[in-house]
């Protein structure tokens, strides 16, 4: 048999998750055909298959977490179509190089079904367990020679029903870990300042962008990234922004590459598609990386400051809260003006508090007009 590897989908992620195969074992296929769809830390992948055959082993199901470069799929060694005398080794998705790799061992795959002696339960518990959907392999027991009860299966059912625990996977799995790497590694400092944007275009988004492209070019030490191992700061030239973007299956951040090239048409049209293709998961993995700096606006919803979290290796992320009209005095006055909460919120291992001022001051010069 001639075992097809999960290849390395192009960000060198260590692991996917299979979410829906789309072939059987036993099938035949043609090269390019989508086999299995998997989900990793930035999108949704669909991987094809590496050349022509017939399916003789899937190596997990929905679900299951399997590492890159782990058995994947076995062909049928007699029905691969040799191309250049050599097999698919599974290195990368799509035109994929070639090398015969098989394995005989069992593929680690991290799921209950793979993993475990031979349960003990009787057959009244084995059929109370299914018909309250409980996976024996997870049941745990303090019974003499590990035998299951119904009392233990009851165990686990109360235990659900009181935590409703929900297992991340794909996006909020990667999000949890991202939360947790800020956590350890970025030392934060926020600032928080109000503009004035009485005056300021209706695509308000859009004319933040620019803002932030604007004081990049004043103050570049924000749009830069960080190695904390090497202690090694560079500066970025081109201002690649990372929009942060809600949706049910957790947070995404599309990136704006180049955004000081676009014009505001041409902005408004990419945070368009990243909306549509976010509602049909359908955003490639190349638009999910190479962010300099990041921006969220998740003053559409609610909230007015906020101390966001920094993604590493980024240095700097900007928040715009929920836009409100104010009471405000100008030359002596009281007026009714238009106002943005800008919170900035910078690593200040690489950022300067005076940087950090300095670039939120040009932003804020920017959106009120006071730029020539």
């Amino acid at each position: 048999m001639n075992i097809f590897n999960l290849p390395d989908l192009g960000e060198g992620l260590a692991e996917a998750e299979i979410r829906t195969w789309h072939v059987h074992e036993g099938d035949t296929v043609a090269a390019d055909q989508p086999m299995v769809s998997v989900e990793t830390a930035k999108a949704v992948v669909e991987v094809p298959a590496p050349h022509a055959g017939k399916i003789a082993k899937l190596y997990g199901k929905a679900g299951d977490i399997i590492q890159t470069h782990a058995p994947l799929v076995g062909f049928e060694a007699e029905a691969c179509e040799k191309q250049g005398g050599r097999q698919d080794s599974g290195s990368v998705v799509g035109a994929l190089p070639e090398g015969n790799v098989v394995l005989d061992e069992p593929v680690a795959i991290e799921s209950a079904a793979h993993a475990s002696p031979a349960l003990k339960a009787m057959p009244a518990v084995r059929a109370l367990a299914r018909e309250l959907g409980v996976d024996l392999h997870r049941v745990k027991t303090a019974s003499p020679g590990g035998q299951i009860t119904a009392k233990d299966v009851m165990a686990v059912v109360n235990q659900e029903s009181v935590a409703n625990a929900e297992q991340l996977t794909g996006v909020r799995r990667s999000m949890a870990q991202t939360m947790t790497q800020s956590r350890r590694e970025v030392v934060p400092a926020t600032l928080m300042e109000d503009a004035d944007i009485t005056d300021a275009p209706e695509d308000f988004t859009v004319h933040l962008l620019q803002a932030m492209v604007h004081a990049a070019g004043q103050e570049g030490a924000l749009n830069a990234t960080f190695e904390s191992e090497k202690e090694l700061r560079v500066l970025h030239h081109e201002v690649h922004v990372g929009l942060a973007i809600d949706s049910p299956a957790g947070l995404f951040v599309p990136v704006i590459k180049n955004t000081e090239k676009k014009s505001p048409a041409e902005l408004r049209t990419i945070i368009h598609h990243f909306r549509e293709a976010l509602q049909k998961r359908s955003l490639k993995p190349a638009e999910l990386t190479g962010a300099t700096i990041m921006l969220s606006n998740f003053g559409t919803i609610a909230g007015r400051y906020a101390c966001p979290v920094i993604v590493p290796p980024l240095v700097a992320i900007l928040a715009c809260g929920k836009i409100r009209d104010a009471v405000v005095v100008r030359e002596g006055k009281m007026v009714i003006r238009r106002m943005a909460p800008l919170s900035v919120t910078f690593d200040h291992r690489a950022v300067t508090g005076g940087e950090a001022s300095r670039w939120l001051s040009a932003v804020i010069q920017y959106l009120e007009g006071k730029v020539v």
